[in-house]
């Protein structure tokens, strides 16, 4: 088993374009043809390093890789220079290459002669990527996905060549996301046309969605709530989109419900995943969706919070600290197992002996299945011995019609052991905010201060840095 098959299927089901960048254009046979001529060199070395935005040379990278028999490691190009160099350390004797590198294999018609001797590993366990996790709350850590893992992601959830011909997908998160892998796997093996741009802007994006004619598109919440900030009380006015994913950290209700308002004819899917599991484990689908949002009852409403059920193939359980599970609507640490689930940094698996991860991720399941994810267990604040999850807070911040983004954090507090803080994007008065919490939660719950900025420190994904703001924090006795 080897991810290369993917792209084997995808040169054997016509001339139709593959991969689309800037206007250019690959069809399957000739990313085949390509990618096999990248192999022919990349075999001299343990692993190959990309470091660059979307582009057409990165599945050329990717497969040309996986052809090869060696890992592909996809670095996040905005890193410093010291942490680049340190990431690169890594992978003694690798080949790092930026797009304008692989240019040669990327324009070329003409095929090595040795090319044909480049015969791809079959042993699934055999390394395909290492995606370096983002590193919010600590340094970014390896973690490896073997191709059997990547294979049954894209094996148990998609039907090959599904897709219509005139099916194209938008891909704007970065190469260095595991959405940015999986949906280059995933949607070249249902036979969507692939269409990247490189850097996001809302405008652009709008643009490049009524240019290409795009069918599906994936998102991250921050790019969601540009693209309705750039519409304001206007229709997206997309004819072609049928498909809006939405993943990689929490969407805000509001932008959420006016992002259904934008785009009331397209199918909303709600992705959650972690890149330990290669790609998402639950999704919430466009019925639900629908439903819960035109519905008076609270509790299916309330599911438009939800990520949804589980994946084929993968299995959910929520446990107490000790390991104990919890009944349904209780909150408890998320596991997740499953044939995608790798759980592996580095070489060393962190997989209990039943195969189950801990995702580090509070959450409970409903009466019907529903996941619902609170916000990671190292994030819960802890005031006067009462475990307080931030994001219920958040949620009810941002029902303030003056608030745009909300972060709460426990900072240090002699008396309590912590106190709340709520960090907040908008324009309010901050006793007005207290009150807004405490007439909606308990005491116990309010912020015990309410600080305003223009902007919150995140990842390029749109991930909140809470580590980050919890230090700037601390260092200004906020």
């Amino acid at each position: 088993m080897n991810i290369s098959m993917i792209l084997e299927m995808a040169a054997s089901s016509g001339e139709r374009s593959a991969v689309t960048y800037g206007g250019r254009s690959l069809t399957g046979p000739e990313l085949h043809d390509r990618a096999r001529a990248a192999a022919s060199r990349f075999r001299e070395y343990p692993a190959v390093l990309y470091l660059g935005t979307n582009h057409l040379a990165y599945p050329v990278a990717l497969f040309g890789a996986a052809l090869a028999g060696v890992p592909f490691v996809a670095l996040n190009y905005r890193l410093g220079e010291a942490q680049l160099t340190a990431l690169r350390d890594r992978h003694p004797g690798a080949l790092e290459l930026a797009p304008e590198d692989l240019n040669a294999f990327v324009d070329s018609t003409a095929t090595p002669a040795d090319a044909d001797e480049v015969a791809p590993e079959w042993d699934g366990d055999a390394v395909a990527a290492i995606i370096y996790t983002s590193g919010t709350t600590s340094d970014p850590k390896p973690a490896v996905l073997r191709h059997r893992h990547l294979l049954a992601y894209v094996l148990n959830t998609m039907e090959f060549a599904s897709a219509a011909e005139t099916d194209a997908t938008l891909v704007s998160v970065p190469p260095y996301h595991i959405a940015g892998l999986t949906n280059l796997l995933s949607n070249l093996y249902t036979g969507r046309r692939v269409v990247y741009l490189d850097a996001f802007d809302p405008g652009t994006w709008l643009d490049t969605v009524r240019r290409e004619k795009v069918t599906h598109a994936m998102l991250v919440p921050t790019m969601l709530a540009r693209i309705v900030t750039e519409l304001g009380d206007a229709p997206a006015d997309v004819p072609s989109l049928q498909s809006l994913a939405y993943g990689g950290s929490r969407t805000p209700r509001p932008v959420l419900e006016h992002a259904l308002r934008a785009f009331p004819d397209t199918g909303f899917v709600n992705a959650y995943g972690l890149t330990e599991t290669a790609s998402s484990v639950a999704v919430l689908g466009p019925d639900d969706h629908r439903t819960a949002f035109a519905s008076d009852d609270a509790t299916v409403r309330d599911r438009l919070g939800s990520v949804g059920r589980p994946l084929p193939g993968i299995e959910i359980e929520i446990r107490t600290e000790t390991g104990e599970p919890v009944n349904p609507g209780e909150t408890g640490l998320v596991f997740v197992r499953g044939e995608q689930i790798s759980g592996e940094y580095g070489g060393r698996s962190v997989l209990d002996e039943h195969g189950w991860f801990a995702t580090r991720d509070l959450g409970h399941v409903d009466d019907d299945g529903y996941l619902f994810i609170e916000g990671r267990a190292d994030d819960t604040i802890i005031r006067g011995g009462e475990n307080i999850a931030p994001a219920e807070i958040e949620d009810v911040l941002l029902e303030h019609p003056g608030i745009t983004e909300a972060a709460v954090v426990g900072v240090a507090d002699a008396e309590w052991g912590q106190r709340i803080v709520a960090v907040l994007v908008g324009d309010a008065d901050p006793d007005e905010i207290t009150a807004w919490v405490k007439d909606r939660l308990r005491s116990s719950k309010t912020p015990d201060a309410v600080v305003f900025r223009d902007e919150l420190p995140k990842t390029e994904t749109g991930k909140l840095l809470r580590r980050t703001l919890l230090t700037e924090l601390e260092n200004t006795n906020a």
